[in-house]
């Protein structure tokens, strides 16, 4: 097997606890849990998870950080995403807050040129734009059947797309142990007196098994997609994001008896369509800019 098709395996695997991590969340705020409640449960297990694992390695030093600004604005980001995440899960389809979450790396393309100083062009503009025809189509503001709780959702894709913005500021500053310090512990700690104080216990053996399961998931796919990275490009390796959509659907269906409705469908092939686009031109763009780096004469 080569080291690419396992980078892909680790990818699809690493999107797969993902989606169990959302559908465990959608579980326990159906369950009359608190949001906040059950994004604190998940980052207190990442955290332990790390502590577990990086502590007795790099002792007390992971918390040091060469940005600790920038790395404090990441996990406040990623904790704001969570937070909104799980409450959109207590009201919406699973099918429809992964529609809203693939229109992220579109919001990146946007966000970067302000954050980042980069340059995009009409074309990537333009797909950024029917990215989000594609939210329209499915959130549906002009009809009578409009959920308001879909601003959860948007808002928590926004949050995302800060958090990756500001990861690509922070690349190379800093350990993956540190990184993961920050992220887990900021939210364990901020989160903490608000969970405790709302704290509502769960009623069933299930319920106990879900939240057991919540941080380990979000430990588990993340440490699988830094396994990843480090066999393969990210650029190489973005489109298997979409795979979410399947393992979405198929744990809505199964779970929730919810599955996709026609205007969820439609909207997720725009938004897929436009972020497979948005990718074809950044790896257009790389390889040029790779080309004209190595035989000057190719830039002209």
């Amino acid at each position: 097997m080569s080291s690419l098709t396992f980078a892909y395996l680790l990818m699809l695997g690493a999107f797969a606890c993902f989606s169990l991590m959302d559908t465990s969340a959608k579980w326990l705020v159906g369950a009359a849990i608190p949001a906040l409640q059950v994004a604190w449960l998940r980052y207190l297990g990442h955290f332990i998870c790390n502590s577990v694992i990086y502590l007795p390695k790099y002792g007390f030093g992971i918390v040091r950080s060469n940005s600790p600004v920038l790395q404090a604005l990441r996990a406040c980001f990623l904790l704001m995403a969570t937070v909104l995440n799980f409450a959109a899960l207590k009201y919406l389809p699973l099918t429809m807050t992964i529609a809203i979450f693939f229109v992220c790396p579109l919001a990146v393309c946007l966000l970067s040129i302000p954050l980042l100083g980069e340059r995009v062009g009409m074309k990537r503009l333009s797909a950024v734009l029917v990215g989000f025809l594609g939210v329209l189509v499915i959130v549906q503001p002009w009809s009578a059947v409009f959920d308001p709780h879909a601003l959860l959702s948007i808002g928590a894709m926004l949050c995302a797309a800060c958090y990756f913005v500001f990861s690509r500021k922070a690349a190379g500053k800093d350990s993956n142990a540190t990184t993961q310090c920050y992220i887990s512990g900021i939210a364990t700690f901020t989160l903490g007196p608000l969970a405790l104080y709302y704290w509502v216990w769960p009623q069933s053996w299930q319920d106990w098994l879900v939240i057991i399961s919540i941080g380990s998931l979000g430990m588990i796919g993340h440490s699988l997609l830094s396994w990843a990275h480090r066999l393969a490009e990210a650029s190489v390796l973005a489109p298997v994001i979409y795979s979410q959509a399947v393992y979405i659907a198929a744990l809505s269906w199964l779970v929730f008896g919810q599955p996709p409705d026609g205007k969820t469908i439609l909207g997720t092939i725009i938004i897929i369509g436009s972020g497979l686009f948005v990718w074809y031109r950044e790896r257009q763009l790389n390889r040029r800019v790779i080309s004209a780096v190595s035989d000057p004469s190719n830039a002209y």
